[in-house]
């Protein structure tokens, strides 16, 4: 149960990265107001916290998130973007998965 609470909770994390990336974007591009900084502030503040809920070493809990976020990216491409991930994009992300779960799921001595 905890490796699948571990993705649940790493793609709670990359959610909040990509929305708090995503609404300063908007209003850099004239797309959107100014006050989407705010929700955008509190969404990286979000993203910072879920991050320190690892009971792990810090860098082994960022090197394995950066996994799921790249899955969680090219889902936010193609579901917000519009546009379809390539199968390049899916073995790519399935790749850096796997790689995610070797970190996260490797014993240690």
């Amino acid at each position: 149960m905890l490796p699948l609470k571990t993705f649940l909770l790493f793609f709670l994390t990359a959610l909040a990265e990509l929305i708090g990336c995503f609404l300063p974007l908007l209003w850099l591009q004239s797309r959107g107001p100014v006050w989407l900084l705010l929700p955008a502030a509190l969404s990286l503040a979000v993203f910072v916290w879920l991050l320190s809920l690892h009971p792990v070493a810090s860098g082994r809990v960022y090197a394995a998130y950066g996994g799921v976020y790249v899955a969680a990216a090219l889902g936010w491409l193609w579901l917000v973007d519009g546009i379809r991930p390539s199968p390049w994009d899916l073995a790519g992300a399935a790749l850096v998965l796997v790689g995610s779960g070797v970190i996260m799921l490797a014993g240690r001595s």
